[in-house]
């Protein structure tokens, strides 16, 4: 049984079918991970979680057959880093399109009092937030100046010097 070399590089779907799939499917499962929140993501963005997921998915499909041919893998798959790197260079370029697609820090501590709205949006525990106030050497809440909920999900702490000032 030998290779076909036609059918492992014809379209047996248009790629501009493939192209608008791939479209809606990138800005469906962004728009989902972002209302989602960004609880236990860490330091890698959402979006480029949903990159290698989705591009893990489409190449796969294109390597085992689910599409007839190697270029309709190909053309779902750069549909997909074209919309992930046209997002990141239109938040960069529109302040605008970055605070609609990007979530902003959350306080957490300000002025040493614990901001319990901010903990319950983002589901942080009182567990959990002491456990990041140590990690940054930090032993009481009354320490901190301000402790926020970044963009990537991770808590940054700032605290005051020995004056009861915000440390530089």
């Amino acid at each position: 049984m030998g290779i076909n070399w036609d059918d492992m590089w014809s379209f047996t779907v248009s790629p501009w079918e493939l192209i608008l799939r791939g479209t809606l499917m990138f800005w469906l499962i962004l728009i989902l991970l972002r209302l989602g929140g960004r609880r236990d993501v860490g330091s890698v963005g959402t979006a480029d979680i949903l990159l290698v997921v989705i591009i893990a998915d489409a190449a796969s499909n294109g390597m085992s057959g689910d599409y007839k041919s190697v270029a309709e893998g190909a053309v779902l798959v750069t549909t997909l880093v074209f919309w992930s790197v046209a997002v990141d260079r239109l938040c960069y370029f529109f302040p605008v399109i970055d605070k609609l697609l990007e979530p902003r820090r959350i306080v957490l501590i300000k002025d040493g009092q614990l901001q319990r709205r901010g903990m319950r949006k983002e589901y942080v525990t009182m567990e959990e937030l002491e456990s990041e106030l140590r990690k940054h050497g930090v032993d009481a809440v009354d320490k901190v100046w301000r402790a926020y909920m970044e963009a990537t999900g991770e808590i940054s702490v700032l605290t005051y010097d020995g004056t009861g000032k915000q440390k530089p």
